[in-house]
């Protein structure tokens, strides 16, 4: 992580669970990390928390709405002006709604679209575009998938959610492919962890607690320090080194 220190890293849902885990072991390796989400008070005090750690980086929270392409672009462009660009692009941000494909809501569909497929495409269009204009060839796309993309789990609630997490599967491959055509040494890197013991599940069954709860009390779960770890893992390869799916679960689960 020794090349990384300075440069600048952007995190999106970088407010609870995996995105502050990834934010705050960044930030200890020196890195800059603008983290965004659209409630910044949590980010505000995990900035504190890393100052009174110690830790030689520091994180820059921005608010940012990532189903409005608008204010993406405006994050961005702030990136810029301040801060010269975006090094490392960590596409964090995912949510889940109970919308099954036979009965569920085209808004609920629309939302996961947006944040899980379009606000990850736009992000990645933009680091990009960044590193480009900036001369830097060995910058990194992270995007933190679901071994959701590469199954599809036997719950109704779970389908649509599926179905973007295997956008992501396919879209870092493309990116792949496409870094590879432009001639360039930026990676592009998947990283798919199993069920995650974060805010996540009580958001998806944000009426039913109880049902959240037994999401992570029905088996061993992975930590969201164990993702962050993945993160710096895939970082810390030799720049001619293109890891493409990190898979992560639990070494007890079988499925």
């Amino acid at each position: 992580m020794e090349r990384w220190k300075g440069r600048v890293a952007l995190v999106t849902g970088a407010s609870v669970g995996i995105g502050a885990a990834v934010t705050r072991a960044l930030v200890q390796h020196g890195m800059r990390v603008v983290g965004c989400a659209r409630n910044v008070d949590k980010i505000e005090k995990l900035a504190a928390e890393c100052q009174s750690a110690g830790y030689s980086g520091t994180l820059i929270p921005y608010k940012c709405d990532l189903s409005n392409e608008e204010e993406i672009l405006s994050m961005f462009s702030a990136i810029k002006t301040l801060h010269k660009g975006v090094d490392v692009c960590i596409n964090n941000a995912g949510l889940a709604h109970n919308e099954p494909l036979l009965s569920g809501k085209t808004e609920g569909w629309r939302n996961m679209i947006d944040v899980n497929v379009l606000a990850l495409s736009i992000c990645t269009r933009e680091a990009y575009k960044s590193m480009k204009e900036r001369n830097v060839d060995d910058g990194h796309i992270i995007n933190i998938n679901s071994m959701g993309g590469h199954r599809v789990v036997a719950s109704a609630d779970e389908h649509f959610y599926c179905a973007t997490k295997y956008a992501v599967t396919a879209l870092t491959e493309g990116i792949r492919q496409e870094l590879r055509e432009a001639n360039t040494h930026i990676r592009a890197t998947c990283i798919s962890p199993g069920i995650v013991e974060t805010e996540f599940a009580f958001r998806h069954h944000n009426s039913d607690p109880e049902k959240a709860a037994a999401v992570y009390e029905s088996m061993k779960c992975l930590k969201a320090e164990d993702v962050a770890s993945a993160v710096t893992f895939v970082l810390s390869a030799p720049p001619h080194v293109q890891i493409g799916d990190v898979q992560m679960r639990p070494v007890e689960q079988v499925s």
